[in-house]
């Protein structure tokens, strides 16, 4: 098997031909959840939609998903708060994390800019602890900086 760096190397140009002169957000948000869902085999990969003072349900990967998160709360809101990538290596011991599922286990959140506000988060899970690091960040961040 790949390391992951080398699977994110390859998938930003397959991301980036398939959103390629795109401009529906929710069916670029679909194709990429699908893409690295299906790269990774992450247990939920989805986003989140700001919509008022709340994160909305976008497109996603996995099972079912909470559907509002308010501004501020769980790893989602905190996120989106801090305009900032979070990282969390066991979402048991983050303070307020909101448990969509409880097979969840690692989680990382990464917000969607247009023109420096957050719009979105790219939100993904994983069954495994610590399963996200800095390559994962740094990968994820320029996958959705480049797209959005």
């Amino acid at each position: 098997m790949k390391d992951k760096e080398t699977l994110y190397k390859e998938l930003i140009p397959q991301a980036e031909s398939l959103l390629e002169g795109e401009t529906d957000e929710i069916a670029c948000m679909a194709n990429l959840a699908a893409l690295l869902h299906r790269a990774f085999g992450f247990w939920w990969t989805g986003f989140y939609r700001v919509v008022g003072d709340e994160l909305v349900l976008g497109p996603f990967q996995g099972p079912v998903a909470c559907i509002h998160i308010p501004y501020g709360r769980g790893v989602c809101g905190t996120a989106w708060k801090r305009n900032e990538t979070v990282v969390v290596p066991d979402v048991e011991e983050f303070p307020g994390h909101i448990a969509c599922s409880s097979e969840s286990r690692s989680e990382i959140v990464v917000p969607v800019r247009r023109q420096g506000q957050v719009v979105a988060v790219l939100d993904i899970d994983s069954k495994e602890l610590a399963a996200f690091d800095d390559t994962d960040r740094e990968f994820l961040e320029t996958i959705v900086k480049n797209i959005f």
